[in-house]
């Protein structure tokens, strides 16, 4: 093959000859298509074609143009680096190469020139009839992977196929590791006894022809077949009598016998040069296996905590077993929680789980001992990773005890020997005394953070007698020792409801603002399971854990939760939680643990002050409320003296009434039958007149002492309170116009009928709005409205007249319902109106309120029951 200065100058000559844009040598690798050379296209989009060549349709486009050693052309994608219209692929002969051009067309001499450069790109390859085979005993032989790569592909260049593959045997499977355009194909393990193809190969050495139709069409092992695809032959690769391997390949059409020739002399003369390979690369892992104590001493006894031992480990493993699914359990000092170490997407990731249960516990019993899973499905061997085939299960033990157990599994079956097996028991023994050391370590050096903060704590909150506040200093100093992203106490209140009384931590206002309008405590959630069971619980990792809960605007990798107990009364409880994932230890459960129960001493105590500051406070309420009735008698008693002033002004008017109305009704009768002798115009006709009129008015009070002393017959039925204003302010418009008074008329439309007595109501109004009128002498505004309300858990109909008067002094206000008592002075006011409206309001179970301001106006409001 020309070097790669010699190819460069290929792509350019011929580019420039074929006016084309760029040009580039790619080869397929392990699945992969690599740039080897380029012209006129940079870095980057080189990078950008690989992209593009990787995707599954552009490959099987590309192996097709390598199988079948015809060129092709496909329209290029539109968007990008490459900035051509069509893509032009020309198979170089005998390799695994190609010539990619971007042109926007080709003409028939274009492409003829770059078909002529593939065929100089090709060298001195080797006729068709006379296959050649990779040097495996060169370089290729620290490389399995590609001189498998190597091998399959003299097999595609020997015939043109749609697809292939080529599977190495470990113990009784077939493991693919090289492929032609089936890219999923590699890293499958097929069972040889599952399969009778393969069951056939194995038994008789002997390659096997299937076509399309035949009876075991449908059973051919792993393979993409398109619907053209007519014959499948998988060729044995044989050293004596033993089978190492298979290569299958498909196409559409059937195989002449020359290149059946040429098939079954590659595989006559592949098996031993990949025999040597695949010995060597199975002595070079059983080296890398034994350098394992070598790093195992100088790499992780290094290792300052735990985390650093279980990455440490992890990669070596990864390194000398060619997997990355490995697990390792250690259990902690109480025998309660399983710490679980994993690899994920290149990470190691660490779960406590409860040790109860648990897949492993039986490992971590006294008689546990190594267990090597060749093949988990014939097994009926769950793994811990799913789809694993083969594992090896190591106890470490410290001083006869198991403390944790080591995983190492493979998708492969068969993966792992005896030798692997006795290797790591060697490894885990060692490995066991170095953890349980790290492990001591951290423990005390935890305890010892433990004790400092539980020093601090009592310091300062013994002799405390605020629960509240013994709360929030804890939680500030747990937070600030352990740096907590956020540390809460939460206590029961007298309603055995929760609310939080200490909060602290980086994170502290954060979950503040989440808590607006939510519940932290909830009842299907860590902290309710907790509040309700006392059960402490260590979460680290709260997405795989059904109890926790977030909250809108926080959420945990990591919670602590502990409650606070006094004897088997719960009081409250502890939580810490953090946004990483493994953010706790046991240590830091016991240290939660230890702290909750000093807590809870302290905050028993303090509620037994806070109970005797509560009796002491109901005590004082106590003493308001005795004052309230007092008064509320005294009130009773002066509306009782009311209500006897009233009976006995009653009983005078009676008296008085009775005693007047005798000689006023004479009087009247007489000046009656005199004004009609009497000629109008006479001076004794007029004098006459003012006689009549002053007796009439001394009739009127009498008839208002009569009212007053009596109600007379009550008709009560069920009215609208809106129709007597209507009637009212029908009757006094007038009266208000001429006074130069503006009336506002305010009525609820949905107001419900109530019992009264219409007749007394028109009086009660009557009253209220010439009471309105007396206090306006210069005119202003009158405002009667009507509404619904409650009040005292009762339901009632309001109806009010409000002014814009004089108003009454706050001296007067509570006498203004007494018989006899006005603020009329001299304008003729009898002082009987409102102590007649106060008595027929309350005779229909309502009441009379006043509101007035000097100078401000006043409002009389009449409450009637519904």
């Amino acid at each position: 093959m020309p070097t790669e200065t010699g190819i460069e100058t290929h792509l350019k000559d011929a580019t420039q000859l074929s006016e084309a844009v760029w040009a580039v040598l790619a080869e397929r690798v392990s699945g992969d298509w690599l740039v080897r050379a380029a012209y006129r296209l940079n870095k980057p989009a080189q990078n950008e074609l690989m992209i593009v060549m990787a995707k599954p349709v552009v490959d099987t486009w590309l192996c097709g143009a390598l199988s079948g050693g015809h060129s092709r052309s496909s329209s290029a994608p539109q968007e990008g680096k490459l900035k051509v219209g069509r893509l032009f692929a020309y198979p170089i002969p005998g390799t695994s190469q190609l010539v990619l051009v971007g042109a926007d067309d080709q003409t028939t001499n274009a492409q003829r020139i770059w078909k002529l450069t593939a065929s100089l790109l090709a060298g001195r390859s080797t006729s068709p009839n006379q296959p050649f085979l990779p040097d495996l005993q060169s370089g290729l032989a620290f490389d399995l992977p590609l001189a498998l790569e190597k091998v399959l592909g003299v097999f595609v260049q020997a015939v043109n196929c749609q697809g292939a593959w080529l599977a190495i045997r470990r113990g009784e499977s077939l493991d693919i590791q090289a492929e032609w355009d089936v890219p999923k194909a590699k890293g499958v393990s097929l069972l040889i006894d599952s399969n009778p193809l393969l069951r056939r190969v194995n038994r008789s050495l002997s390659d096997v022809t299937i076509t399309r139709g035949q009876p075991n069409w449908d059973n051919l092992p792993y393979g993409t077949l398109k619907s053209g695809t007519h014959i499948w032959v998988c060729l044995p690769l044989v050293i004596g009598q033993r089978l190492i391997g298979v290569v299958a390949l498909w196409r559409q059409r059937e195989f002449t016998l020359a290149e059946w020739g040429q098939l079954r002399e590659l595989a006559a003369r592949v098996p031993p040069s990949v025999d040597v390979v695949v010995t060597f690369s199975e002595m070079a892992g059983h080296l890398r296996r034994l350098a394992l104590l070598n790093d195992f001493v100088l790499t992780i006894s290094s290792a300052q905590n735990l985390d650093q031992i279980s990455r440490r480990m992890f990669g070596l493993l990864a390194r000398a077993f060619n997997t990355e699914l490995i697990a390792f359990f250690l259990r902690s000092s109480d025998g309660r929680i399983l710490r679980d170490y994993r690899l994920l997407d290149g990470k190691m990731n660490v779960v406590s789980v409860a040790l109860a249960g648990h897949s492993i516990q039986p490992f971590l019993s006294k008689g546990g001992h190594a267990r090597l899973v060749v093949d988990t499905i014939a097994e009926g061997f769950i793994p811990i990773h799913k789809d694993a085939r083969s594992m090896l299960i190591v106890p470490l033990k410290y001083r006869g005890e198991a403390i944790g157990v080591l995983i190492i599994e493979s998708l492969r079956a068969e993966a792992f020997n005896q030798y692997d097996e006795h290797l790591m028991v060697v490894i885990t023994s060692h490995l066991a005394g170095l953890i349980e050391y790290t492990r001591l370590r951290e423990e005390a050096e935890g305890r010892a953070r433990s004790l400092s903060l539980i020093h601090e704590v009592v310091q300062q909150v013994i002799g405390l007698n605020d629960k509240s506040e013994v709360a929030a200093i804890t939680a500030e100093l747990v937070a600030q020792y352990f740096k907590f992203e956020f540390a809460a106490i939460f206590l029961f209140d007298q309603d055995r409801k929760f609310s939080i009384q200490g909060i602290g931590g980086s994170h502290a206002e954060t979950v503040k603002r989440a808590l607006v309008g939510e519940e932290f405590v909830v009842d299907g959630g860590v902290t309710g399971h907790v509040s309700r069971t006392g059960e402490s619980i260590l979460i680290n990792d709260t997405k795989r854990d059904k109890l926790y809960k977030p909250l809108k605007g926080w959420e945990a990798r990591s919670e602590i939760c502990v409650a606070l107990k006094d004897g088997e009364s719960i009081l409250g409880i502890i939580d810490v939680e953090s946004r990483e994932q493994n953010a706790f230890t046991g240590n830091d459960l016991i240290a939660m643990e230890s702290l909750a129960g000093i807590l809870a001493a302290v905050i028993s105590s303090a509620n037994q002050y806070q109970i005797l500051q509560e009796t002491n406070r109901q005590l004082r309420v106590i003493e308001i409320e005795l004052n309230a009735r007092m008064e509320a008698q005294r009130s009773a008693e002066n509306r009782l003296i009311q209500a006897a002033k009233l009976a006995a002004v009653g009983e005078m008017a009676a008296g008085i009434a009775h005693e007047l109305n005798n000689p006023l009704t004479t009087v009247t009768g007489f000046s009656e039958l005199i004004l009609e002798e009497l000629p109008e115009g006479t001076p004794q006709h007029t004098d006459l007149e003012m006689v009549l009129r002053e007796a009439r008015r001394a009739s009127d009070v009498v008839r208002r002492l009569l009212d007053f002393s009596r109600q007379g017959e009550q008709v009560r039925a069920q009215a609208d309170l809106n129709g007597v204003v209507d009637d009212v302010v029908a009757l006094t418009r007038h009266l208000v116009q001429t006074n130069g008074v503006k009336l506002i008329v305010d009525l609820d439309e949905s107001l419900p009928w109530i019992s009264i007595d219409h007749n007394q109501m028109k009086q009660v109004l009557l009253n209220l709005i010439h009471n309105a009128l007396h206090a306006m002498p210069n005119g202003g505004e009158l405002r009667v409205r009507t509404t619904c309300a409650n009040r005292d858990e009762r339901s009632w109909v309001v109806m009010s007249v409000s002014d814009t008067g004089v108003g009454i002094s706050p001296a007067d206000q509570g006498r203004v319902f007494e018989p006899f008592f006005t603020t009329k002075g001299g304008s003729g006011g009898t002082g009987l109106g409102l102590s007649v409206t106060y008595g027929i309001v309350t005779d229909h179970g309502g009441m009379i309120e006043l509101s007035s301001e000097p100078n401000n106006g006043s409002t009389f409001g009449v409450w009637l029951p519904i």
